[in-house]
């Protein structure tokens, strides 16, 4: 399974929020990577047909995804910031429901959905109402319906926002249980949803791809090296202006920061192992975050 994009580009009244874009992906995790307004949002939506490109085109095995219509969407699994559901159907009603949505028989909808409460964790809750799950457990149904058709490829767009960490943790462990002969594409702005499971890692600034490859190459791709050093607590706005500095710890002999900096920036700076941590921070300047992307 192959996706092609070509100078993919999606203009809103004069603005670009995806712009000429190219990029070939094919079987794996990618984990597409960037802050609030990036256009991430955007461009899942032209993956998923929701909306189509202002110019340039979106290639499945070679053949335009919007031509393809019915034909691509069988294969495709979307898991969206927010999706929909009726608050007063049970788990087990709402996959159902969404089975009989994309055209499946009854009898392989019920063996499919039971396979997948058991895969989810939510076996024990298929009676409970939607509307009664924690948003971990919502995240988790949301998964399930994605995957309803064994989907050949599968689009989650901030899958993890708003959880907490051990549901984190958890469905991203279940995301890569999931990754199996399959493309996966995982749009977030926080790190650690894709730093364990992405084989690939694409930046996403200002519309665009910025820089792709594994975590090693995107880390190699750095000019700058990573450093600890403690100073004093009253300095510490002072080197913040100075430098970027991905982290701060109190000890009780002051603040250690963590800094991205050409040069040892301290006669006591020691050299650390930098981590897609550190590369966010680098390329926009900003730490990650826990709000909702908007475009």
């Amino acid at each position: 399974m192959e996706l092609e994009l070509k100078k993919l580009t999606k203009e809103f009244q004069g603005f670009k929020a995806v712009d000429d874009i190219t990029l070939t992906m094919s079987n794996g995790v990618y984990g597409l990577l960037g802050v609030n307004g990036a256009g991430k949002t955007t461009l899942m939506r032209m993956l998923c047909t929701l909306i189509k490109p202002t110019s340039g085109s979106i290639l499945c095995d070679g053949k335009d995804i919007f031509a393809l219509d019915g034909e691509y969407r069988r294969i495709l699994g979307y898991l969206p910031q927010e999706f929909g559901f009726y608050p007063e159907f049970s788990v087990h009603d709402y996959l159902m429901y969404i089975a009989s949505i994309k055209g499946m028989r009854t009898s392989i909808a019920r063996k499919r959905v039971t396979e997948l409460l058991r895969q989810v964790g939510l076996a024990k809750m298929q009676n409970r109402k939607m509307k009664k799950l924690s948003g971990g457990m919502k995240r988790r149904a949301g998964i399930a319906q994605a995957m309803l058709n064994n989907p050949k490829i599968l689009i989650l767009d901030e899958p993890t926002a708003g959880l907490d960490p051990n549901e984190r943790i958890r469905f991203r462990n279940l995301i890569s249980e999931l990754s199996q002969d399959r493309l996966v594409l995982l749009s977030t702005h926080i790190v650690s949803d894709i730093e364990y499971i992405a084989n690939q890692v694409l930046l996403m600034k200002d519309g665009k791809i910025s820089h792709s490859g594994t975590q090693e190459e995107i880390i190699q791709s750095v000019p700058v090296k990573v450093w600890s050093c403690v100073v004093a607590n009253n300095e510490v706005e002072m080197w913040q202006k100075q430098f970027k500095v991905s982290n701060m710890k109190t000890l009780s002999d002051g603040i250690e920061l963590r800094i991205l900096s050409e040069k040892s920036p301290h006669y006591n700076a020691k050299e650390e192992t930098m981590t897609l941590e550190d590369i966010f921070l680098y390329y926009f300047g900003e730490k990650t975050g826990d709000d909702y992307d908007v475009l």
